[in-house]
């Protein structure tokens, strides 16, 4: 058994960080991707535009470059737009960029998704005297879900090791947990092999959960498919 030198409840410490910046991310990533395919598909030309600059821009910045902007630039900016110091821990500074990095993604993916669904469905919906968001929620909203998991959960596989990046603005995760107890002992292959081995346990054990969830999903229409 490897010698953690008396740092393995940090690293511990650090993988619960690194969970809760992942699914706390993945929350509000999923919000931005449901009202940006929204935009998307929008009647409305200023939403869609707004939604396609949206997706373009951050798909063409690189995520730790967002995570350094929002850490350092954020503070400055509201100081100088509107004379408000507002400190920013590297926690949210962290959600704030996975999320919206996360939701540029989930957009296509969501959009793809309420493309493939039958235009059939929402006229008949109508028909029936459904609200627009009683026809989401029962109608479509199951619908996307099944649709759009696989997607979301590769996004997600990616998101949870760019938690990863958020080490470099001090957020005491797996990563600068690993980093830290490294310089300490010198033994930088035990700690990041150690710290390896963990984001592969944790994908590992998202995938297992990611392929229950599609299941779980498909269920309903196999056994429709069945009768």
């Amino acid at each position: 058994m490897m010698d953690l030198q008396g740092f393995g409840h940090l690293l511990l410490a650090g993988t619960w960080i690194t969970l809760q910046l992942a699914l706390t991310s993945l929350l509000f990533g999923i919000l931005l991707g449901l009202l940006g395919a929204a935009a998307k598909l929008s009647t409305l030309a200023p939403l869609r535009w707004v939604a396609s600059l949206y997706t373009t821009l951050i798909r063409g910045i690189p995520e730790l470059l967002l995570v350094l902007i929002i850490y350092f630039g954020l503070t400055e900016l509201l100081l100088r737009v509107f004379d408000v110091y507002v400190e920013i821990s590297a926690f949210a500074a962290g959600v704030t960029a996975l999320s919206i990095a996360f939701g540029a993604y989930a957009t296509e993916v969501f959009r793809s998704a309420l493309q493939e669904m039958p235009k059939g469905q929402k006229e008949a919906a109508q028909a029936l005297g459904l609200t627009p968001w009683q026809s989401f929620y029962h109608i479509q909203l199951p619908q996307l879900w099944r649709i759009a998991l696989p997607g979301l959960g590769n996004l997600f596989l990616v998101l949870l090791k760019d938690t990863a990046l958020v080490s470099v603005i001090g957020l005491d995760d797996l990563m600068r947990q690993a980093y830290v107890a490294a310089g300490f002992t010198k033994l930088p292959f035990t700690f990041y092999l150690v710290a390896a081995g963990i984001y592969l346990l944790l994908t590992i054990i998202s995938m297992q959960v990611l392929r229950w969830m599609e299941i779980r999903a498909n269920r309903p229409w196999q056994r429709h498919a069945e009768s």
